[in-house]
């Protein structure tokens, strides 16, 4: 399907035949769209968009995915801006959304500090993109609903882009953003398997059951969605690392840090920003201040560590890290310890090893045997690592076009979304979003993407007209 003044495949083959620069966005969730418009709002000159995904509908991807309206964002509307140099632009279409005013009129005359529900979000969202759409006569964007299935440099030096059409065209620009990996319920490997002498087979409980995977923000909004719809069963969150994530603050947490260098060492900086917590605190401010100023170190901080010790940041520490800057709205995190305390919904600490057909087998945190548990339903709100076995990503990297970073959780990236290879960037070639997460920490968020998304529209705009300057 192509869009924009409904223009047809002429105007497609137009693009090619007059030189119009060709641009691929694989992927159509947040990170895609958020792409998607930024281009259109740097790119002052014609270009032809292709905009790549097996998913018929916008749904935001796996971070914005709901069908639910109540399911709550965990940033407030003062950092979902997809304007570039504008943060209230959220604020503002939120003020002129009559339903929505008139549904919280507390708030009035603004929304700077609340949390809304993903699908408002989500309309913000396409309604940013379809005005700058609707503002570019001079473009052409077509949607296509092929699973891209490899990538590789073409004729001239231009990307191929392989999928199941007929057709497989070539671009000048490619931008991944492809999000994150689907959750693998076989176990990893290296992991045993359970025989009938090691497994410890133990039925919970006698009323319904149903068992969530993970402990991230996924998993609290499906059993929250639960309750509200009045599942009065028990609940079993099944968590490796069991920390769940913490509360934001009742009112707004200005970023705070301190001005003394941060230590190079892991554990050290651990010690260092446990103490500027415990001082905050102390203060009268908080600790959630301290973790909003320590998001602007977290690059350098970053680059800055041995791979030895990123490995074990990886393995010890993430999980943790995770709780502390994913948090929760603060009436959120009520209901959820409510439902801890009460004793309706349990978290269990342990590695999840496979389904089975009456429920799931696990091995607890510190023991050595397998448990079976019986669950009528095993539902998984994990968010995994972006696959790196996929067709498309193995094509990339057979080809030398990528490499994984060197924690193995996406592909070596530079701030600007350009895939980089030993060092060298990739011309032409770009990832957006959480693909780039064990490059660039804290990618896989809002306010991060769309910083990342006009400055990867920049470098394209750049490079095709290096006079060309942003709308």
């Amino acid at each position: 399907m192509t869009v924009q003044g409904f223009f047809s495949a002429k105007a497609n083959a137009a693009a090619q035949a007059y030189g119009i620069p060709r641009i691929a966005v694989i992927g159509r969730g947040f990170s895609g769209m958020m792409m998607a418009i930024a281009l259109m709002k740097t790119m002052r000159t014609p270009f032809h968009l292709q905009l790549f995904d097996p998913n018929s509908s916008v749904s935001g991807g796996q971070a914005l995915a709901s069908g639910h309206s109540s399911e709550i964002l965990n940033s407030r509307v003062r950092d979902l801006s997809v304007s570039a140099g504008d943060p209230d632009d959220f604020n503002d279409w939120l003020c002129s959304n009559a339903p929505f005013r008139s549904a919280v009129p507390a708030a009035i005359p603004g929304f700077l500090q609340i949390f809304v529900p993903k699908s408002i979000f989500s309309d913000y969202v396409y309604q940013r993109f379809s005005e700058a759409l609707s503002s570019r006569r001079d473009i052409t964007v077509q949607v296509s609903g092929e699973t891209v299935v490899g990538l590789r440099r073409g004729r001239g030096g231009r990307f191929l882009v392989e999928s199941a059409g007929v057709a497989n065209p070539l671009f000048d620009m490619v931008v991944l953003a492809t999000g994150y990996g689907i959750a693998d319920d076989q176990p990893q490997s290296g992991e045993p398997v359970a025989t009938p002498t090691t497994v410890r087979a133990r039925r919970l409980v006698s009323r319904p059951h149903t068992v969530l995977l993970g402990s991230g923000l996924r998993v609290v909004d499906r059993l929250l969605q639960m309750r509200d719809s009045g599942y009065d069963g028990q609940i079993t969150l099944v968590s490796r690392r069991g920390f769940l994530p913490q509360s934001h603050t009742r009112s707004n947490a200005d970023p705070v840090f301190p001005a003394e260098a941060m230590p190079g060492n892991l554990s050290e900086i651990v010690r260092f920003i446990r103490a500027a917590c415990e001082n905050a605190e102390a203060s009268g401010q908080s600790w959630q201040s301290v973790m909003n100023g320590l998001r602007k170190h977290a690059r350098s901080l970053w680059r800055s560590l041995p791979a030895g010790q990123k490995q074990q940041f990886n393995r010890h520490l993430r999980a943790l890290y995770d709780s502390h800057r994913n948090r929760l709205p603060e009436a959120l995190h009520v209901r959820l310890q409510q439902e801890l305390a009460e004793g309706n919904t349990l978290l269990r600490r342990g590695h999840f090893l496979r389904r089975t057909p009456t429920g799931l087998t696990m091995r607890p945190a510190g023991q050595q045997s397998i448990e079976q548990i019986y669950a009528d339903e095993v539902i998984d709100c994990r968010c995994q690592a972006p696959d790196l076995t996929t067709p498309l990503m193995q094509s990339l990297i057979d080809t030398g076009l990528a490499m994984p970073d060197e924690l193995g959780l996406g592909l070596a990236v530079e701030a600007t979304g350009a895939l980089s290879v030993d060092g060298r960037k990739t011309d032409g070639l770009f990832a957006v979003g959480p693909l780039g997460l064990g490059s660039l920490p804290d990618i896989d968020l809002v306010p991060e993407i769309v910083t990342q998304a006009y400055a990867a529209a920049e470098g394209v705009a750049a490079r095709f007209y290096p006079q060309c300057k942003a709308v």
